[in-house]
């Protein structure tokens, strides 16, 4: 599970800052025009979408796989599962999915985009936003962080530069016929030494248009119910 002053330190800082980017992406004001328009309506594809679990199993074999590259090279080997020298504890990876899963629970996602700038507004969590004017456009600093943003490309990126080796971030392609889009978004932290990453897929849609309303619920997951025309 994730300790206490973690979960602080995310909440506190999931709630204050609200861009991020790749560790080296282009900063927008530094491209040339923009490459891709995001903006739209987006309702989450759960069946193309990564499986956490999944995604985690994954993760823990290829820590294990790096263990036993130590071993071999006959560097210092932890646990029997997955600890190598008090890093990639269980505890500390399984943080890491916890909060990649806690921060893509967004089922609905809009984006408004123009030439000055872009806001990903996703439901029930922060918005993203990224100027495309000014001098001090791409970067943040504060007391809790650095935010960034910029283009890498054909993808937009947010990145979220947390104290204590924490680090998020948010990397947004559209697929050729603009239907869909993909929001991969990554965990890192010095305590786990591969990050994790989480892909959402999106499925572009126009609200009022398909005649069913779908939400969120804790109990049932995603109820869908049909609207009047």
């Amino acid at each position: 599970m994730i300790t206490i002053p973690l979960r602080a330190l995310l909440f506190s800082s999931l709630l204050l800052l609200s861009a991020c980017a790749e560790q080296q992406p282009r900063l927008a004001g530094e491209s040339r025009g923009q490459p891709v328009d995001f903006s739209g309506h987006w309702e989450m594809n759960y069946a193309q979408s990564d499986n956490i679990q999944a995604r985690l199993n994954a993760l823990v074999r290829e820590l294990r796989k790096e263990n036993e590259r130590r071993s071999a090279a006959g560097g210092e080997v932890g646990g029997p599962a997955i600890a190598i020298g008090g890093a990639n504890s269980g505890a500390s990876v399984m943080g890491l999915a916890q909060m990649a899963d806690m921060i893509t629970q967004s089922a609905l996602v809009t984006i408004d985009q123009d030439s000055q700038g872009i806001q990903v507004k996703r439901e029930g969590n922060f918005a993203l936003d990224c100027q495309f004017t000014g001098p001090d456009a791409y970067r943040l600093d504060s007391p809790f962080g650095r935010e960034l943003c910029g283009w890498d490309g054909h993808q937009l990126v947010f990145t979220l530069l947390l104290p204590d080796g924490l680090s998020i971030r948010h990397r947004l392609t559209l697929s050729p016929d603009r239907q869909n889009m993909n929001i991969a978004t990554t965990v890192l932290s010095d305590q786990v030494s591969q990050p994790f990453t989480l892909n959402r897929v999106y499925t572009r849609f126009e609200p009022g248009s398909s005649g069913f309303r779908c939400e969120m619920t804790v109990t049932r997951g995603r109820v869908c119910t049909t609207e009047a025309p």
